[in-house]
């Protein structure tokens, strides 16, 4: 069984006591400093009303945090890294999530900033025909299978991963059903709570009831 190893607080404060190197990939979806939550103008059909108003996308990432993840990690895949070209060296590999619902008010798709020198490559995931089970918990929650796909390219056996923004969970989801060690850092309790009933519901099937804890067949009996 994998390492799944997760906490509830800032990940500057735990990168800095993580020797070099020790992440073979770290894979983050940082606050891009858009302050998405608070546009002013946003259609109400975006259905951001199903999610509290917070501050998490009001200050994007500094030099610091980039500074520490090269530091902690060998190679890195960055979400956003369109926002964060001061802090990123030029490269080949990005990634490309096409969300396959073109012309819509939302973005086509979404760009992550790659380490390795490779091809740019282009992963085409409609993400109204994942059928993720208990719906979304976080505003910018991105498809496990999506997780899973980066990983089977770009991880090998043996890799330890890391997120420094677990969010929703679902990288943690994705490493944990390919066998891979994983470590992550949720700073927000509301979002770390409710990921880890989300990965004890997909991954060992776990629903919590006011009478106890249900178990039923898990995502990865499948």
């Amino acid at each position: 069984m994998p390492i799944s190893e997760v906490y509830n607080m800032d990940c500057m404060e735990y990168m800095k006591n993580i020797p070099d190197k020790f992440f073979d990939l770290a894979i983050v979806d940082p606050q891009y400093g858009i302050d998405i939550m608070h546009k002013g103008g946003m259609p109400k059909h975006l259905g951001f009303k199903q999610y509290k108003r917070k501050d998490w996308d009001k200050s994007p990432p500094g030099k610091k945090y980039f500074e520490e993840l090269f530091r902690v990690s060998k190679n890195q895949i960055i979400f956003g890294g369109n926002y964060f070209t001061t802090y990123l060296p030029p490269k080949m590999g990005w990634i490309v999530w096409d969300k396959g619902q073109h012309g819509l008010t939302m973005s086509d798709g979404e760009l992550a900033w790659s380490s390795f020198d490779k091809a740019l490559r282009i992963i085409t995931l409609n993400r109204c025909t994942i059928g993720e089970r208990g719906g979304n918990i976080h505003r910018c929650q991105k498809p496990v299978k999506l997780y899973a796909e980066i990983l089977r390219k770009n991880a090998k056996e043996g890799d330890k991963i890391f997120d420094s923004h677990l969010g929703s969970g679902s990288s943690r989801i994705a490493a944990y059903g390919l066998g891979f060690d994983f470590y992550a850092t949720e700073i927000d309790e509301e979002y770390f709570e409710a990921q880890e009933e989300r990965f004890h519901r997909e991954c060992f099937g776990e629903i919590k009831t006011e009478r106890g804890t249900l178990v039923q067949t898990n995502l990865f009996d499948k």
